[in-house]
């Protein structure tokens, strides 16, 4: 199957970190990035959602395939006011992204857990969370300096620096691999802090309430096993 990469409209900026007019300093509400439950859990500002972003490793894109839903898991990057997807040339996604005109309608989430909130009665229970929902048109990068700054995105977005200190991708890895872009335009995020909501009635029971913290932590860098004698270990993995 051959891709035909489609021609995005001509108002889109040609450089990837920038728009025509400066972003503010929200992003502005619509119907589908209002929630309908717990409204004041919701936040638009970009300060918020980029921590949320780029505090991540896996985003989850969904897209509707044949009539129905699909939902992948995959890494992203965030550059400027755009989300950075890659993956095979052949998969479904950034094939329709491809193909499609004009784009692929997509949704990207991304969710933090920080805590397990045990309330008294069953009911309550909950979980502390940041997380970001990012709806839009996913385009396929077919430049071949944004395709490759993307890349690098994407490994910095893993391990900050590290796209300086590996080999880049050669012709036939490139070849391999397509990128597609979603603009960070129709976005909100929603976070949940604070200890268990317990029923006035249920204060008095003989139950444990309270919350759990949930924390990410890294191990000590393992060499791997082929690794030539001398090699250190890279400061940069120091500060994760």
């Amino acid at each position: 199957m051959s891709v035909t990469p489609v021609t995005e409209p001509t108002d889109q900026p040609t450089d990837p970190a920038t728009t025509d007019a400066a972003p503010t300093d929200s992003y502005a509400p619509t119907p589908r990035t209002v929630p309908t439950r717990s409204k004041e859990r919701a936040r638009y500002d970009r300060e918020t959602v980029h921590s949320i972003l780029d505090q991540a490793y896996v985003c989850h894109l969904g897209f509707v395939r044949d009539g129905a839903p699909v939902v992948l898991p995959t890494l992203f990057g965030r550059v400027g006011e755009r989300l950075y997807l890659h993956g095979s040339t052949g998969s479904r996604p950034l094939l329709a992204a491809g193909t499609s005109d004009p784009g692929l309608p997509v949704c990207v989430t991304v969710t933090h857990v920080d805590g397990l909130v045990l309330a008294r009665s069953a009911f309550h229970h909950s979980i502390n969370y940041r997380s970001v929902v990012v709806h839009g048109t996913a385009y396929q990068v077919t430049d071949e300096e944004e395709r490759r700054m993307a890349l690098d995105a994407l490994v910095d977005h893993v391990v900050p620096g590290r796209s300086a200190d590996s080999r880049p991708a050669n012709t036939r890895e490139l070849a391999a691999t397509a990128v597609i872009r979603l603009d960070l335009d129709e976005v909100s995020a929603k976070l949940r802090t604070g200890g268990p909501n317990d029923d006035a009635e249920d204060l008095d029971l003989p139950f444990w309430s309270g919350v759990v913290p949930v924390a990410h932590a890294y191990g000590a860098p393992v060499p791997a096993a082929d690794l030539a004698p001398g090699i250190a270990v890279p400061d940069y993995l120091a500060t994760l």
